[in-house]
Protein backbone atom coordinates (compact mmCIF):
# COMPACT_ATOMS: atom_id res chain seq x y z
CA UNK A 1 0.00 0.00 0.00
CA UNK A 2 2.59 2.24 0.81
CA UNK A 3 3.99 2.83 -3.15
CA UNK A 4 0.70 4.06 -3.84
CA UNK A 5 0.25 6.53 -1.13
CA UNK A 6 3.57 8.24 -1.46
CA UNK A 7 3.92 9.18 -5.05
CA UNK A 8 5.57 11.84 -6.02
CA UNK A 9 3.11 14.36 -5.72
CA UNK A 10 2.12 13.39 -1.74
CA UNK A 11 6.19 13.74 -1.36
CA UNK A 12 6.53 16.93 -2.94
CA UNK A 13 3.19 18.10 -1.19
CA UNK A 14 5.04 17.49 2.19
CA UNK A 15 8.39 18.87 0.81
CA UNK A 16 8.26 21.34 -1.46
CA UNK A 17 10.60 22.34 -3.98
CA UNK A 18 10.71 26.14 -1.97
CA UNK A 19 11.75 24.02 1.42
CA UNK A 20 15.72 24.01 -0.10
CA UNK A 21 15.21 27.80 -0.47
CA UNK A 22 14.30 28.54 3.30
CA UNK A 23 16.80 26.27 4.40
CA UNK A 24 19.78 28.10 2.52
CA UNK A 25 18.44 31.44 3.56
CA UNK A 26 18.16 30.38 7.29
CA UNK A 27 21.91 29.23 7.13
CA UNK A 28 23.47 31.52 5.03
CA UNK A 29 21.05 35.02 4.73
CA UNK A 30 19.95 34.30 1.16
CA UNK A 31 19.16 31.11 -0.95
CA UNK A 32 21.30 32.14 -3.37
CA UNK A 33 24.22 31.04 -1.78
CA UNK A 34 22.73 27.30 -2.26
CA UNK A 35 24.59 24.69 -4.59
CA UNK A 36 21.63 22.17 -4.56
CA UNK A 37 17.99 21.73 -4.72
CA UNK A 38 16.49 18.91 -1.73
CA UNK A 39 14.03 16.32 -3.20
CA UNK A 40 11.95 13.96 -1.03
CA UNK A 41 11.90 10.61 -2.54
CA UNK A 42 10.00 7.26 -1.70
CA UNK A 43 12.49 4.50 -1.94
CA UNK A 44 10.47 1.32 -0.30
CA UNK A 45 8.87 0.18 2.44
CA UNK A 46 9.99 -2.59 4.62
CA UNK A 47 8.17 -4.49 8.20
CA UNK A 48 7.39 -1.91 10.54
CA UNK A 49 9.45 0.98 8.65
CA UNK A 50 9.41 3.31 5.39
CA UNK A 51 12.51 4.24 3.51
CA UNK A 52 12.63 7.65 1.72
CA UNK A 53 16.07 9.75 0.63
CA UNK A 54 16.31 13.29 0.45
CA UNK A 55 18.15 13.62 -3.03
CA UNK A 56 20.54 16.82 -3.42
CA UNK A 57 20.55 17.83 -7.02
CA UNK A 58 23.54 20.04 -7.65
CA UNK A 59 22.07 23.83 -9.16
CA UNK A 60 24.05 25.32 -12.20
CA UNK A 61 27.11 26.98 -11.93
CA UNK A 62 27.53 25.69 -7.83
CA UNK A 63 29.80 22.49 -6.99
CA UNK A 64 27.45 19.69 -5.04
CA UNK A 65 31.06 17.95 -4.15
CA UNK A 66 32.51 21.32 -2.66
CA UNK A 67 29.35 21.83 -0.50
CA UNK A 68 30.30 19.59 2.59
CA UNK A 69 26.94 17.63 1.65
CA UNK A 70 28.44 14.81 4.36
CA UNK A 71 27.08 16.90 7.68
CA UNK A 72 23.92 16.57 6.32
CA UNK A 73 22.33 14.01 7.90
CA UNK A 74 23.63 15.85 11.73
CA UNK A 75 22.22 19.37 10.22
CA UNK A 76 18.99 17.82 9.17
CA UNK A 77 17.96 15.80 11.93
CA UNK A 78 17.91 19.30 13.98
CA UNK A 79 16.69 21.64 11.30
CA UNK A 80 13.29 23.36 11.79
CA UNK A 81 12.82 23.68 7.94
CA UNK A 82 13.81 20.82 7.02
CA UNK A 83 11.51 19.06 9.93
CA UNK A 84 12.51 15.44 9.44
CA UNK A 85 10.48 14.86 12.91
CA UNK A 86 7.45 16.33 11.69
CA UNK A 87 7.85 14.44 8.00
CA UNK A 88 8.00 11.43 9.74
CA UNK A 89 4.42 11.95 11.78
CA UNK A 90 3.33 12.81 8.23
CA UNK A 91 4.22 9.32 7.03
CA UNK A 92 2.81 7.81 9.80
CA UNK A 93 -0.56 9.42 9.37
CA UNK A 94 -0.49 8.88 5.72
CA UNK A 95 -0.26 5.27 6.79
CA UNK A 96 -3.35 5.10 9.01
CA UNK A 97 -0.72 5.08 12.33
CA UNK A 98 -0.43 7.10 15.18
CA UNK A 99 2.18 10.66 14.68
CA UNK A 100 4.10 9.69 18.18
CA UNK A 101 4.53 6.31 17.34
CA UNK A 102 7.31 7.37 14.32
CA UNK A 103 10.82 7.20 14.78
CA UNK A 104 13.53 8.54 11.97
CA UNK A 105 16.90 7.84 11.39
CA UNK A 106 19.25 9.36 8.62
CA UNK A 107 21.94 7.62 7.44
CA UNK A 108 25.29 8.60 5.73
CA UNK A 109 25.38 11.00 2.94
CA UNK A 110 26.02 8.84 -0.26
CA UNK A 111 27.39 10.56 -3.40
CA UNK A 112 25.35 9.21 -6.77
CA UNK A 113 27.21 10.95 -9.01
CA UNK A 114 28.97 14.50 -8.92
CA UNK A 115 25.80 16.24 -9.36
CA UNK A 116 23.65 14.21 -6.77
CA UNK A 117 24.20 13.32 -3.86
CA UNK A 118 21.45 11.26 -1.55
CA UNK A 119 20.50 11.49 2.45
CA UNK A 120 18.53 7.95 3.28
CA UNK A 121 16.02 8.48 5.36
CA UNK A 122 14.44 5.50 7.41
CA UNK A 123 10.61 6.36 9.44
CA UNK A 124 9.81 3.42 11.98
CA UNK A 125 6.98 2.68 13.45
CA UNK A 126 6.67 0.91 16.96
CA UNK A 127 3.01 -0.23 16.65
Amino acid sequence: MAHTVFTQEWLDAQFPADRADAFFDALFGGAEEGAYDIRLCYVGSGKGCADFAFELHQRPGKCLVCSLTYGLPQVFTRHPIINVRGLAAQVAQALGKAPQAASFSLGATQEISAEVHRVPLRITFSD
